[in-house]
């Protein structure tokens, strides 16, 4: 009997980490699981990222749960599935007066749980060759893998560990209850679960465009190992009013004032300062924000140097040369995700955020919850 003659509990459409999540949470409850994916290998925004699942500074309530609760199961699944943990919290520096008045404000917040201020002298080689900066909040709660090798490892692990079906070069034509029309033939399934991504005109394109989703481009680059390490990724002012966590405070205000007077350039192109560090000693740098519903491929020189500007006012020194630079896409609309019931029996989940590593596995398990009548992951039995 072939993989496509078979019937399946679950089938999810996409092989991003948003349906690698669901696919996870569904073979945990015991469920005959396929993915279906168009792609040969992971190819979009799940492995052009920066391969870190932040809980620190997510937007309050809901988003920030799914944040903690991906994080967990982040370190449940790691050395299972062989991927490496290679960071471990954040360091979210001060650069002026407003930001740390910010980072003051999420302290006395429930989302400061694990998370605590330092002041310049006292960072040590979470900010090594420091520029101006007061200090920062550090957290613990959060971490770094290599987004390029975990979500292949991830397929990899679910399928010989888990059963799951994974099918690769095999496109998704139709969606109907209990059935997929594919490239290779039906699939048949009791659930179906549709992770398209950034994928606006396929599959359920009313439901985006109700949704007013949109596409967002990032510019990204790899820098030379800088001789130093980094315990936990950096991230900077800009992001204070970029991360909802913060940026709904009311002091984020004054800052964002501030900014728009002396980074005017680094808004207009959506620029925010996060740097991670690879097992090589390399860095990966970024990244920017440009949306259209099909954005052009190209990656300018110009908004590059906004970014390596905020790295070297940051770090005090020149950054290390650029190794590679790639851009990436991933689906953008007001809020969190777009989740849907088009039809009986079918999910439509796509993270509209740009949070897919740092949210989907809390979210996956709320709507394998819901699609399978079970109760919600933590409550009581």
């Amino acid at each position: 009997m072939t993989n496509l003659e078979q019937h399946f509990d679950l089938a999810v459409v996409g092989a991003g980490v948003v349906g690698l999540a669901h696919a996870l949470a569904a073979a945990r409850l015991g469920k005959r699981v396929v993915v279906v994916d168009r792609d040969a290998q992971a190819n979009g925004a799940s492995v052009r990222n920066f391969g870190f699942a932040t809980v620190t500074g997510q937007a309050r309530g809901e988003v920030w749960r799914r944040a903690r609760r991906s994080a967990q199961v982040w370190n449940e699944i790691a050395g299972p599935a062989g991927i490496e943990v290679l960071q471990r919290g954040l360091t979210m520096v001060a650069r002026r007066p407003e930001a740390r008045a910010v980072l003051e404000a999420f302290l006395e917040t429930e989302m400061a749980e694990g998370c605590a201020w330092r002041d310049a002298v006292d960072l040590g080689d979470r900010l090594p060759g420091r520029g101006q900066v007061l200090g920062g909040l550090t957290s613990g709660v959060d971490l770094r893998i290599e987004s390029r090798t975990a979500i292949p490892r991830l397929a990899a692990w679910l399928e010989t560990a888990h059963g799951v079906v994974i099918l690769r070069g095999v496109a998704v034509l139709g969606v109907e209850t209990g059935r997929l029309e594919t490239s290779a033939g039906a699939v048949r399934a009791e659930r179906i679960v549709v992770c398209p991504g950034d994928d606006l005109a396929t599959l359920f394109p009313d439901s985006f465009a109700r949704a007013g989703v949109t596409r967002c481009k990032l510019q990204m680059l790899r820098l030379a190992d800088p001789g130093w390490r980094l315990p936990a990724p950096v991230m900077s002012d800009l992001g204070l009013v970029r991360y909802q966590g913060y940026a709904d405070l009311p002091q984020a205000a004054p800052l964002l004032a501030r900014l728009r007077a002396e980074q005017a350039a680094h808004l207009e192109h959506g620029v925010h300062l996060i740097v991670v560090q690879s097992a090589d000693g390399s860095l990966v740098v970024g990244d920017s924000h440009h949306y259209a519903v099909t954005p052009d491929p190209f990656a300018r020189d110009d908004v590059d140097a906004l970014i390596l500007d905020e790295f070297a006012q940051v770090f005090g020194q020149a950054p290390p040369a650029v190794l590679e630079r790639w851009t990436g896409t991933y689906a953008s609309a007001a809020g969190h995700s777009l989740v849907e019931t088009p039809m009986p029996g079918v999910r439509l989940v796509v993270v509209t955020g740009g949070t897919g590593a740092s949210t989907a596995f809390g979210l996956a398990e709320e709507v394998l919850a819901d699609l399978h009548d079970l109760p919600q992951p933590g409550a009581a039995a």
